[in-house]
């Protein structure tokens, strides 16, 4: 896939990206918006979203209400129709986590699955290539570091060379979330591609997190220790398995500035509603402490099969825990419904505690329902109405929007002169 253009723009040199106006900003699989909120945050203006999920597009709209927000399949998006939606304002930059390994729609024997020539990866290349942003940003999992094709390319060189054949600067670079003051380990491998060579093309870190008796250095004194846990959520009200509400009054005053930062705004506490778990499971959430996973538990509480009372065969002790409050929290997959268990309550995170977590502040409301059965489930029963990204999925599958102010900020620095 080639982009060659007549006229090199992108030779020209840095001071002529310098921009006077508001940028404008363009998400492609976009799901509930943290990437386009933080972007939003640094001072750029959300055009539109392309998302194919109803209700993660739903949230979007419902959060980015003046933007165009298309629940499509990108692949079914026509060069014409792209140009209807967003030519009249074209992005000045573009953002995107296009999946890259595992999603490939190329048919069987026509190519590699997992070459990002064959995957979605082509839809962003195709969207860059029809508005020609100054910036494009594409972010993924860090293990796609790891990852090579069939004939041993790996597929981040496939990624950027893409990118340089359409007349970029390409920067790539795993950040680390409580870098950026967010209260979980998670880290995000980041593309920067840039029509002028950018000098700094990654925000530095403003947040340290030292655990225990660790020493800072010397050059990381001037860094802010990275809110915890419990600094992220012991504000909310504390319920049990099956409480709470999709809208609820504060109960106390923040108690810090992360709690302070996230309330602005927001009258109402939104999407804080607790898992409904049974009896045997309250009570294997009570036997836990803090970092013991579920395998260590007396037989009796260990988890059975479904509809069983044998033992089950497999036991996820990396997700089946008791997070540590003092702690930033683990990385929150999109399941993280049945993941974590709260520090002190006998149950699983809320999707508002979630969202806490990932950084994004309570007036921003997720759509459609807490938590879905399995897909596959679904699927097999034919419940299309279900068929969508709950709550849980739509939080734990964003970027961070604090990771992606940090980004879009030092990034504006530099597009602003």
């Amino acid at each position: 896939m080639s982009c060659n253009h007549e006229d090199k723009v992108y030779h020209k040199p840095h001071k002529n990206m310098i921009m006077l106006r508001t940028p404008m900003v363009l998400d492609t699989f976009a799901g509930a918006g943290g990437f386009s909120l933080g972007f939003e945050q640094a001072g750029c203006k959300i055009i539109g979203a392309i998302e194919q999920d109803a209700w993660a597009s739903e949230t979007f709209a419902s959060n980015h209400p003046g933007a165009i927000a298309l629940q499509r399949d990108i692949t079914t998006l026509s060069d014409d129709e792209l140009k209807h939606h967003f030519g009249r304002t074209p992005p000045d930059i573009l953002i995107g986590g296009p999946p890259c390994q595992g999603y490939s729609v190329c048919v069987k024997g026509n190519g590699d699955p997992k070459d990002p020539r064959n995957s979605l990866f082509k839809e962003f290349i195709r969207i860059a290539k029809l508005f020609e942003p100054k910036i494009v940003v594409m972010e993924n999992v860090p293990n796609i570091e790891k990852a090579k094709t069939g004939s041993r390319d790996t597929v981040v060189s496939i990624i950027k060379n893409e990118l340089k054949d359409c007349g970029y600067h390409v920067y790539s670079k795993i950040l680390e979330a409580t870098d950026f003051g967010i209260p979980q380990i998670r880290r995000r491998f980041i593309v920067i591609a840039s029509r002028s060579p950018l000098l700094n093309p990654f925000p530095s870190p403003t947040h340290r997190w030292v655990l225990g008796n660790e020493q800072t250095n010397l050059f990381e004194h001037h860094l802010k220790p990275c809110p915890t846990l419990w600094e992220a959520i012991s504000d909310l009200p504390q319920i049990g398995a099956g409480e709470g509400d999709e809208t609820m009054d504060y109960i106390v005053p923040s108690e810090n500035s992360y709690q302070t930062q996230l309330r602005d705004g927001s009258k109402k506490i939104f999407n804080h509603t607790a898992m409904r778990h049974g009896k045997a499971t309250v009570e294997r959430f009570k036997a836990m402490a803090c970092g013991v996973p579920v395998s260590a538990l007396p037989e009796h509480l260990q988890p059975r099969k479904r509809n069983s009372t044998e033992l089950a065969d497999v036991i996820y002790d990396q997700n089946n825990r008791r997070m540590f409050p003092h702690r930033p929290c683990h990385t929150l997959a999109a399941s993280f419904y049945a993941n974590f268990v709260h520090p002190y309550c006998h149950r699983n995170f809320t999707p508002r505690e979630g969202a806490r977590i990932q950084s994004f502040p309570d007036i921003f409301v997720f759509k459609g329902k807490p938590t879905v059965v399995s897909q596959k489930l679904l699927a097999r029963e034919g419940r299309v109405g279900d068929l969508h990204l709950c709550q849980y999925n739509q939080i734990g599958n964003a970027v961070p929007p604090m990771m992606a102010k940090a980004i879009a900020e030092n990034l504006l620095t530099q597009i602003r002169g």
